[in-house]
């Protein structure tokens, strides 16, 4: 067992194919929560009601990823340059001049480095990501409201779980079942 952690975090579910892995649902929360709960419902969350996703199936199972990232070291940044790809997930704010309100969103520390983004087009698809439809400008990008944050991660696929879990699913059971156990 882990210890009951206050923390923020997200959960993140990767499917393996020929082609590498793609994002299959990623939901968290950017509050502090208790690790053990969060993890059990961000897990469930992120696996059956990413609304970019269709819930996942029992077949996929099996070509399945989940890396939970726990936050931290957040502080705002000085400009929208203020930060490293690869070291920093991004939270952004900022007035959408366009539909007139308020726009935030963030991405994790590893996701401009999965894309091979340089900072830029890290800020334009995090803009993107948050619905603004406008031309991004150098204006809108000084604008933005940064904090940026840190993360450790943790991975583990679907073969590894079932290597770490078979001796004790073996003793309670049935031939042929598979339970995937979240702690609660």
């Amino acid at each position: 067992m882990f210890d009951n952690v206050y923390c923020p975090l997200f959960v993140t579910w990767n499917k393996q194919s020929r082609r590498g892995h793609r994002l299959r649902g990623c939901i968290g929360t950017l509050e502090p929560r208790h690790l053990h709960t969060a993890l059990r419902d961000y897990a469930l969350t992120s696996a059956l009601r990413d609304r970019r996703f269709e819930p996942m199936s029992h077949r996929e199972v099996a070509s399945l990823s989940c890396t939970v990232s726990l936050l931290c070291a957040f502080e705002e940044a000085k400009s929208w340059k203020d930060w490293t790809v690869g070291t920093h997930g991004l939270i952004i704010d900022f007035f959408d001049p366009v539909a007139r309100c308020q726009r935030s969103a963030t991405f994790l520390p590893e996701v401009a480095s999965h894309e091979r983004w340089t900072q830029e087009e890290t800020i334009d698809s995090l803009i993107a990501k948050a619905g603004y439809t406008g031309s991004v400008t150098a204006e809108l990008r000084a604008s933005l409201t940064m904090t940026r944050y840190q993360s450790s991660a943790a991975s583990l696929t679907y073969d590894e779980y079932c290597a770490i879990a078979q001796p004790a699913a073996a003793r309670v059971q049935p031939a042929g079942s598979v339970t995937i156990t979240v702690p609660a």
